[in-house]
């Protein structure tokens, strides 16, 4: 159906920053700039510094920045990772990818993994933990570095949905050994098509990124390093990119206006649990608005139906598909959040009266 309030308008941002688009597509193209050009690297020098690393190395899709994150960190056959059991599939498939075994944790009221879970996973075959930041909103690095520290384990960002988020003034991404990013469409920072990046502080893990992610070739020199992959951040969508990324700070300023005008009209409603944690660690970017319904599918339903589209990830979890063959050992806060997640629209071309209208339909359901 054809939404009244699409959850994103990619068409309607492009309008936003069209100009400099624009002319990022017809200097490139000029100068046939298409493979590992200036601006790859001009927007790797900008991702490093806004998320706080002194490396950053583009790549095709987040899920090659785990897979590579993964490789880099020397995670293979006999490995264990932890990683949470509320996530997109791509986290544990990377590490399924390797060769390693995931372990799978529940998370907290948060959405990301309950930190208090984390030991008791450990065991003598653990050599990383996967932490996954949803929604924008940091899971708790001082603790998880912490533990990683005591037992010598790596730690991976899977910082997809939070570029921008910050914990104690440090950014998502530049806590473990890599942050991961995607810049699928729809993300927070998104090109159009796909792509993805590393961060990092490493310049052993960077080397080996850029080396891998070119066939294994060190384009400098054209020796090969080992077999390596096909995964090279287009150096078109990096020019996008880099123009996206200035208007970043604007853009999760609009954002938190959002959620506050989402917070202000419908706090009062006892049945729906909103994504607001009242922490003054953590600095929250809402890529996604994520709230929890007790009605479930039914407040879901009832947005779609009257011309909001919303999305409700992840109402199976990964580990019930059978074809992944992975172990379901009970993760009951996965379980009750996946009956009633609910990401109403949350982008910043959204306009005030299609804000008002979202909370109008939601407001509807409950004076039913």
């Amino acid at each position: 159906m054809a939404y009244k309030i699409p959850f994103v308008n990619a068409a309607r941002n492009y309008q936003l920053i069209k100009n400099e688009i624009d002319q990022a597509y017809f200097e490139v193209m000029t100068k046939g700039d298409l493979i590992m050009r200036g601006q790859l690297k001009s927007f790797e020098e900008n991702l490093a510094k806004f998320v706080g690393t002194k490396y950053a190395v583009g790549l095709n899709s987040g899920y090659d920045a785990l897979h590579m994150s993964l490789r880099a960190a020397g995670i293979g056959a006999g490995d264990e990772v932890i990683v949470p059991a509320h996530t997109f599939v791509a986290s544990c498939s990377a590490i399924v990818n390797v060769g390693a075994t995931p372990v799978l944790v529940d998370v907290a009221k948060d959405f990301n993994i309950d930190v208090d879970l984390i030991e008791p996973a450990i065991t003598e075959k653990t050599k990383a933990i996967m932490v996954v930041h949803l929604s924008g909103h940091m899971a708790d690095m001082t603790r998880v570095m912490n533990i990683a520290g005591k037992h010598n384990l790596v730690v991976v960002e899977d910082a997809c949905q939070s570029l921008g988020a910050t914990l104690n003034g440090k950014g998502a991404g530049s806590w473990g050994l890599t942050g991961c990013w995607s810049f699928y469409p729809f993300k927070i920072l998104g090109c159009y098509g796909d792509g993805g990046a590393i961060t990092t502080n490493d310049p052993d893990v960077a080397l080996y990124a850029q080396r891998m992610r070119y066939n294994g070739e060190d384009r400098d020199t054209g020796e090969y390093h080992g077999h390596g992959f096909t995964c090279l951040l287009d150096n078109m969508q990096a020019a996008f990119l880099d123009i996206k990324l200035r208007h970043m700070p604007e853009w999760i300023v609009r954002r938190k206006q959002i959620a506050q005008m989402y917070r202000d009209a419908l706090s009062d409603i006892a049945d729906l649990l909103l994504p607001h944690y009242d922490d003054p660690r953590f600095f929250d970017v809402y890529q996604n608005y994520t709230l929890r319904s007790k009605q479930g599918n039914d407040f879901s339903e009832h947005m779609k139906s009257n011309g909001v589209e919303v999305l409700t990830q992840f109402r199976k979890p990964y580990y019930k598909h059978e074809g992944l063959n992975l172990k379901d050992t009970g993760f009951p806060e996965t379980e009750a959040l996946s009956r009633e997640v609910c990401s109403l629209p949350m982008n910043v071309e959204i306009t005030d009266d299609e804000i008002d209208y979202v909370i109008k339909v939601a407001r509807s359901f409950y004076e039913k």
